[in-house]
């Protein structure tokens, strides 16, 4: 595992120029395409409008970029004893336009990359994230190991989505332990209306996603049930991971962890999946 800390550079070089910023994007062109591609607009207004943001958050930053190196070793290191795994992966440590907080880029064996000034800089809150990126990374690498057929993985099906955070979420709750319930979801102090909201209406917003699922274009659901810039239906964003967790632990209580972290290689695991979401 190699962690590599972009946001070093940015700390020392940025000037709240847009010059300075495009430079510090340059310094590292590969990184910057895929957050580009896929988390945040490459346009002189979202810039402009990140370059505003910034002066509130450098403390926050700063604390975050220092804070998470340890606590991505204690996470690696965690995910190695209890399921007998490493990494062998990129981390990135960057500093982005106020879009996603973290991703794994669509590989078998993912790269990782954190957004710090999206990122709370408390230690449980960076460490619950960590182990929910990590979880991705893993949830791959004991699939490959088990020699899952990746043509089977509809990477774009918005249900593989679904249960892909829903084991995330379990794993962080195993390698990350005993933080309240709610930092499992947002990854900040702030989750816990959100998470009261999900256990008082859960019947509702499952039955709510099925009609999205139903009807929506997957660009339109992943906006709505996934992205932090989601949440019009309800007024709280990223419902699907709590969709995702009650699928997860449900599969779990019929399967056991590893055949339900494994369930994705099977055939007609999708249409299992449909058939919990019209279940009441």
């Amino acid at each position: 595992m190699k962690i590599v800390d972009t946001a070093s550079y940015f700390l020392e070089n940025y000037d709240g120029t847009l010059n300075s910023l495009r430079t510090y994007y340059s310094e590292y062109p590969e990184i910057f395409a895929v957050y580009f591609a896929c988390h945040c607009k490459d346009t002189e207004e979202r810039h402009q409008q990140s370059i505003s943001k910034y002066p509130a958050v450098m403390e926050a930053i700063e604390a975050a970029r220092w804070r998470l190196p340890s606590l991505i070793e204690e996470t690696a290191t965690a995910y190695e004893r209890l399921y007998g795994i490493t990494f062998p992966i990129d981390v990135n440590l960057l500093v982005g336009g106020f879009g996603s907080n973290a991703y794994t880029y669509r590989e078998i064996i993912p790269t990782i990359s954190f957004a710090l000034e999206r990122l709370s800089p408390e230690p449980d809150h960076l460490r619950v994230i960590a182990a929910h990126e990590f979880g991705h990374a893993a949830h791959h690498i004991i699939s490959d190991r088990a020699e899952t057929d990746w043509s089977r993985v509809n990477w774009t099906h918005p249900l593989n989505w679904l249960y892909q955070e829903g084991i995330a979420t379990h794993f962080s709750r195993k390698t990350a332990v005993g933080l309240a319930e709610s930092v499992y979801y947002s990854f900040n102090g702030e989750g816990e209306e959100w998470l009261r909201f999900a256990e008082r209406n859960a019947g509702e917003i499952k039955r709510a996603f099925a009609e999205d699922y139903r009807n929506l274009s997957t660009v339109e659901l992943f906006k709505e049930w996934f992205s932090i810039t989601g949440g019009k239906r309800f007024g709280y964003d990223r419902l699907a991971y709590f969709l995702g967790n009650d699928f997860v632990q449900s599969r779990m209580e019929e399967l056991g962890e590893m055949k339900t972290v494994l369930c994705w290689r099977e055939k007609d695991f999708l249409q299992s999946a449909e058939k919990w979401l019209e279940e009441e």
